[in-house]
């Protein structure tokens, strides 16, 4: 008879990705960047407040950069909320 940790851990295997539904899983690796993702966000968001110094001719230009950088953050923030809760689901 099975423990419970042993059902638990052959129910939570990790499925193949079928290449009739992803065709680039038959020729090579298949997957994310999600640490690359984080980076390429975080110093998104900078360049673009880093953009603020720069001659404007009025405000409209920073209420723009302003903007966007917080949804970039706004994202990666609860990018960052769901990791750290993916576990108790």
């Amino acid at each position: 008879m099975a423990t419970k940790a042993v059902v638990k851990r052959q129910q939570s295997e990790v499925k193949k990705v079928d290449p009739r539904d992803e065709p680039s899983a038959e020729w090579g690796w298949h997957g994310g960047f999600p640490k690359g993702s984080r980076i390429a966000g975080w110093l998104s968001a900078a360049i673009l407040l880093i953009m603020i110094y720069n001659n404007h001719e009025n405000n409209t230009e920073n209420v723009w950069l302003v903007g966007i950088a917080a949804g970039i953050v706004i994202a990666l923030l609860i990018d960052l909320k769901k990791r750290r809760t993916a576990w108790r689901r």
